[in-house]
């Protein structure tokens, strides 16, 4: 599987009681030298050093090659094809394929689409933090591949990117507890929820964000799913024309992933495929035809679309 690398101020006693002292791949403490893996080395380590940490994490995706459309786990450049959909029992074929063979689509095909408004306190400005978890829906043909354009519908006048993190759910949830909703969680992706402002909040707004969150492209998904990491501790960024315009870690979310899910699932079914956009930080930016959006998340890769 391939090898995701990070790097965290450790309190190694912690790390050691879930189980990451093990199976390490050589960690760099400090910028100095390499420690062999394993307890006994971790343990001479000071409390709060700063390593890099290897952890095993098998990268999802969805891709067209010349044989059609397929599901497969991406190592390195080389794309390994599977058979059976993702959240049933799936095994490798055999084949393979260069990354640069092939073209990347969004990575699973939803049932359905929600999302979470207001959930970064620095996204808030003057209104107040919610009570609960705020949803709203995106159809499903608002979804966009990696590389490919977000449209600018007739008539917009003021349509902005929102880099948020996005959740798989893996299995059906139903008035879920917290802890039945983690359980569920499949894995995160990168996410944008394309938003025309003026028909979402102008003067002329209206009943509905039908168009103002559903116009086709706009939600951009990919590149790959990721799974068995921390959640609330991923750094979440988006650049327009590489300019950084959002900068914030997962872990100042209002309400966390197993919230947001538990409250959906006591009015809303979630099944296997169905995607929750988790919300989007801080401040957001009109985007014009020629630009290039790009979000990206720790682990997950960076999700890129031009704007035509």
């Amino acid at each position: 599987m391939p090898l995701l690398t990070g790097s965290f101020l450790c309190d190694l006693r912690s790390l050691r009681a879930r189980g990451l002292a093990t199976g390490w791949q050589p960690a760099t403490c400090a910028g100095k030298h390499a420690y062999p893996p394993g307890r006994a080395q971790l343990r001479k380590l000071p409390r709060n050093t700063r390593v890099t940490i290897s952890l095993d994490v098998t990268k999802y995706i969805r891709y067209q090659s010349a044989s059609g459309v397929s599901y497969g786990t991406l190592e390195g450049d080389t794309v390994h094809q599977i058979q059976g959909g993702l959240f049933d029992a799936h095994t490798p074929t055999g084949e393979t394929h260069k990354l640069s063979g092939v073209k990347l689509l969004y990575p699973c095909e939803p049932g359905k689409i929600l999302a979470v408004g207001l959930n970064y306190r620095s996204h808030l400005g003057t209104r107040p933090a919610p009570a609960h978890p705020e949803i709203f829906y995106k159809p499903v043909t608002a979804l966009q591949n990696p590389e490919d354009p977000i449209v600018i519908p007739r008539d917009a006048t003021d349509v902005h990117s929102e880099g948020e993190m996005v959740v798989v759910v893996g299995r059906r949830l139903r008035h879920a507890s917290a802890a039945e909703a983690t359980d569920a969680i499949f894995g995160v992706t990168c996410g944008n929820d394309v938003s025309e402002r003026a028909w979402q909040s102008g003067d002329k707004k209206d009943l509905q964000w039908w168009r103002a969150k559903g116009s086709d492209t706009f939600a951009p998904l990919g590149p790959a799913i990721v799974g068995g990491i921390d959640y609330g501790k991923l750094l979440l960024q988006t650049r327009m024309n590489g300019e950084t315009i959002q900068k914030q870690y997962t872990s100042d979310l209002i309400f966390d992933i197993a919230a947001v899910l538990s409250w959906i699932s006591g009015w809303v079914t979630l099944l296997p495929g169905d995607l929750v956009y988790t919300g989007t930080p801080g401040n957001t930016r009109r985007m014009s035809p020629g630009d290039v959006i790009e979000v990206e998340l720790d682990h997950v890769g960076v999700l890129r679309n031009p704007v035509g």
